[in-house]
């Protein structure tokens, strides 16, 4: 698993190495439903974007991390971000997390494309054995679109993280391995070749 800088281009969504151009338009993104306010994500504040750039190049180069900007292709707009998260090379592991989109692309094609995309190069490029995806036990939203990606349901991580307002959550994890992803694949490309809306 070679943890560079990669871009991931799709019919309709592009994600690019995030950097420090790409902070205006992730700003307006936050903005667009005040994704700061809510209390199952991290989402930074507009503010806060340069050390939550800072933290994403230090990821990075700890080879644990890779951040992206999400570019809606038909706007050109930066819509959100994404990543690879607790890369685990020697295991052939990761998790794709830390996703956030703006309230108006949200329930779009957006986040169903980006997730195929990630999910694409982790199994075919990094050859992983299994992708993980975690979300607040409060989040229903997000569970049942993990869910419809064709995410297994394998648990709850009790009193797993800490979240701004001090609550302390459980945190709901799914998995894709990669004897299914030939099938989750499909159903993928089905899906978005019918104009599938995604949930979340």
């Amino acid at each position: 698993m070679h943890i560079d800088n990669i871009t991931l281009t799709g019919k309709q969504v592009r994600l690019e190495p995030l950097n420090a151009s790409h902070l205006p338009g992730l700003a307006a993104a936050i903005e667009d439903g005040r994704l700061w306010e809510l209390p199952v994500t991290f989402v930074p504040h507009p503010r806060d974007l340069p050390e939550f750039l800072v933290q994403a190049d230090a990821a990075r180069a700890a080879g644990k991390e890779l951040a992206f900007a999400t570019v809606d292709l038909a706007s050109g707009r930066i819509v959100g971000s994404t990543r690879f998260r607790c890369i685990e090379a020697a295991h052939r592991r990761v998790e794709i997390g830390a996703t956030f989109l703006a309230a108006s692309s949200q329930r779009t094609h957006i986040n169903t494309e980006a997730k195929y995309l990630m999910l694409c190069h982790a199994f075919e490029s990094w050859g992983c054995n299994r992708v993980e995806l975690l979300t607040d036990e409060r989040n229903a939203v997000s569970r049942k679109a993990i869910q419809r990606i064709g995410a297994q349901q394998e648990g709850i991580l009790r009193h797993h993280m800490v979240m701004r307002d001090g609550f302390v959550r459980n945190s709901v994890i799914f998995s894709i391995t990669a004897p299914e992803w030939p099938t989750v694949r499909q159903r993928l490309e089905a899906r978005m070749a019918e104009g599938f809306v995604s949930p979340a």
